[in-house]
């Protein structure tokens, strides 16, 4: 059986908790003749913390919450003004595995980024898509970008110049997909200082509207989701 439709769904700012185990229940339930779809929302102010996180990324969370989650990675923070994307994938179905998904989620967000004329840089060994800060319409291949290494393992992520504009954190259950990627368009950045964001001390955060980029959040959701529509179609 092949289904090629992704039913996009633009759902708001949502509540973060009931959002997760909704997107848990489909994926618990959801049979071969199901639909992949793809949420985009946006939540209220909260850090949401990985399945191996350390609470020691945590530094000073002050009055936004923290909550425990399912997916991979480390800390990072939600709030307004990010374009928070789901997508609900059989992999099985659509014939490509985790590390192939995390590509076409990545190069989504970079097809996304050159929308509004900005490179985005992928940095080896640390999932998510980065900018570079003195020019990030730059198009110069980043050293620190991932590269075939003979029997070498991956450096250490190198994080000079660069800023996080795009952060990843999936779960796979059943072959199916679900948490996803944040994307930050105009937000308040200030509570990024109160983490080690994704479990890097000092790595800074940016997003569209700090790099001069001055665009709503339902335009950006509608590239982004374009994106993802066309990229992660079998």
């Amino acid at each position: 059986m092949t289904i090629d439709i992704l039913d996009i769904r633009l759902l708001g700012r949502v509540d973060y908790a009931s959002t997760v185990q909704a997107m848990q229940d489909y994926t618990a339930t959801r049979t071969p003749s199901d639909s992949d779809t793809l949420w985009i929302c946006e939540h209220a102010p909260l850090y949401t913390q990985g399945i191996a996180g350390k609470s020691d990324h945590v530094l000073r969370p002050g009055d936004i919450p923290v909550i425990a989650t399912n997916r991979g990675g480390q800390v990072t923070f939600h709030g307004p003004g990010q374009v928070v994307a789901y997508p609900l994938i059989d992999l099985q179905r659509a014939g490509y595995f985790v590390k192939e998904y995390v590509y076409r989620v990545e190069e989504s967000v970079i097809r996304t980024l050159a929308h509004f004329g900005i490179t985005g840089h992928r940095v080896a060994g640390a999932p998510g898509i980065y900018v570079r800060l003195d020019d990030p319409h730059s198009h110069a291949l980043l050293p620190q970008r991932p590269q075939k290494r003979e029997g070498a393992a991956a450096p250490v992520p190198d994080f000079e110049g660069l800023g996080k504009i795009a952060a990843l954190g999936i779960k796979v259950s059943r072959h199916c997909t679900y948490h996803g990627v944040a994307l930050n368009v105009a937000m308040d950045l200030e509570p990024y200082g109160r983490i080690n964001p994704c479990g890097y001390a000092g790595l800074k955060t940016v997003d569209l509207s700090t790099i001069g980029v001055h665009t709503t959040w339902e335009e950006a959701a509608q590239v982004l989701g374009q994106q993802l529509s066309i990229r992660l179609a079998p």
